[in-house]
């Protein structure tokens, strides 16, 4: 999948889906809620229209079979219960005399229950009586003849049609309503991800700044409303990281570039330029202790300046110190490009020598830097009486430790000192 992918389609727990899924139990809930109380009053008043149509249909058989009670006419009563039986939900219809006899009967089965006898006393009083269970239900009509009970009409319907009524009417309207739920599923899907596509595109562009460290991008802003103004307040915190990581990105440059500067000063001769003494020690140790890995010769020159005293204080400083950068300048134009040239301090110079092929080059180098060092030098027209006299000392030859090899080259600049100056010695022959 591309990035680009990636960012349309939403995270598995994205607020999208989030909120799509919590307004969907919602609106499941209130609707399996209303169509609960629905189906509930649907049956009542389904009921009740049922019971008030059996008690019609009572009172009206009841006028019927009053004038055949009062002649006992039985098989007619009964020809007429007969007749009203076309009923589909009829269970038993049954005419009773006020002394509680069956008069005249008809039940749709032999199972049956027998019906309440009501006994004579109730059976004078009696007015429309009703029982209702939710298999069935019972009425009980008085039979009158000018006002005079003469006897009770027992009427009992089943329930089981119109219960079935309702619970078709119930399985299509949940039908109904789980396809309403599936296309409001779709459509709050639909209208969310539109209503918080400017939120994702702000979730997706804080996910690739915080990625990609860009923050140079900025969001679009679609509308005035709270995502819109969470939108500006985003961009304008991108814009204040972009401005801060700019300026800490100048000032780590600067930091940078006085650290470098410092590590130069730090390192470096002000007067001539050359590396210093700070310098000269970390290199002699690593020079040495790369010599000694890899079993290579290399030596290290002591160089003294001549004379150096009597034009300081001859001709003073100012021509002294244009001595010194002559003099730095004239021997690094002679040593190799891999070997290390330091100042010391005051006239005092030393110049390291790695891998060297043999003694002999070392020798050579410093007889080429005794004589760049003793061609006439001219400071405002007045000629400089100065030499250089150079120590030698090899590692691992001599030493093979700084300390030790620093000293016996000294040790071998004094003997050349003692031979007359502008010459060199080395360690090991200080005599010759």
């Amino acid at each position: 999948m591309t990035e680009s992918e990636a960012s349309l389609s939403p995270p598995a727990d994205s607020l999208v889906r989030r909120l799509t899924r919590m307004n969907l139990q919602l609106l499941s809930v209130t609707m399996l809620l209303t169509f609960a109380l629905l189906a509930t009053a649907t049956w009542y008043v389904a009921r009740g229209r049922q019971v008030h149509a059996a008690q019609l249909s009572a009172r009206l058989l009841a006028n019927s079979v009053s004038p055949m009670m009062v002649f006992a006419d039985r098989p007619a009563a009964q020809i007429e219960l007969e007749a009203f039986s076309r009923r589909s939900d009829l269970l038993l219809v049954q005419v009773q005399t006020p002394a509680g006899a069956v008069f005249a009967q008809w039940q749709a089965g032999e199972d049956a229950p027998p019906p309440r006898i009501v006994p004579p006393v109730a059976a004078a009083l009696l007015a429309d009586a009703t029982s209702v269970t939710m298999q069935e239900l019972e009425v009980w009509a008085p039979i009158r003849l000018k006002d005079e009970v003469v006897g009770v009409l027992v009427l009992r319907e089943s329930l089981a049609g119109l219960r079935m009524a309702v619970l078709t009417l119930s399985a299509a309207a949940a039908a109904l309503i789980a396809m309403a739920i599936l296309i409001a599923w779709r459509g709050l899907l639909l209208v969310q991800r539109r209503a918080l596509a400017p939120l994702v595109e702000l979730s997706n562009l804080a996910e690739h700044i915080a990625r990609e460290r860009d923050y140079g991008k900025r969001a679009t802003v679609y509308r005035r409303d709270e995502v819109g103004r969470l939108t500006e307040r985003f961009n304008d915190m991108l814009k204040r990281i972009e401005v801060w990581q700019a300026d800490l990105h100048q000032q780590l440059e600067q930091e940078q570039e006085a650290g470098q500067q410092f590590q130069q000063l730090a390192h470096r001769d002000s007067l001539t330029g050359l590396p210093n003494r700070l310098f000269f020690q970390g290199e002699l140790q690593r020079y040495l202790a790369f010599s000694t890995e890899n079993d290579e010769l290399m030596a290290l020159m002591f160089i003294d300046l001549d004379n150096f005293k009597t034009v300081n204080d001859k001709h003073g400083h100012e021509a002294g110190d244009a001595v010194l950068c002559e003099v730095s300048r004239r021997m690094a134009s002679v040593v190799r490009s891999r070997d290390v040239l330091c100042r010391l301090g005051g006239d005092e110079f030393a110049l390291i020598l790695p891998a060297l092929p043999d003694q002999e080059a070392a020798e050579h180098l410093a007889q080429r830097l005794i004589d760049a060092v003793r061609v006439t030098l001219t400071i405002n027209g007045v000629v400089m009486p100065i030499g250089a006299t150079v120590g030698l000392a090899f590692a691992p030859v001599d030493a093979s430790d700084a300390s030790a090899l620093l000293n016996a080259s000294d040790q071998a600049m004094y003997e050349a000192k003692r031979a007359g100056k502008n010459t060199y010695r080395r360690a090991r022959h200080a005599g010759a």
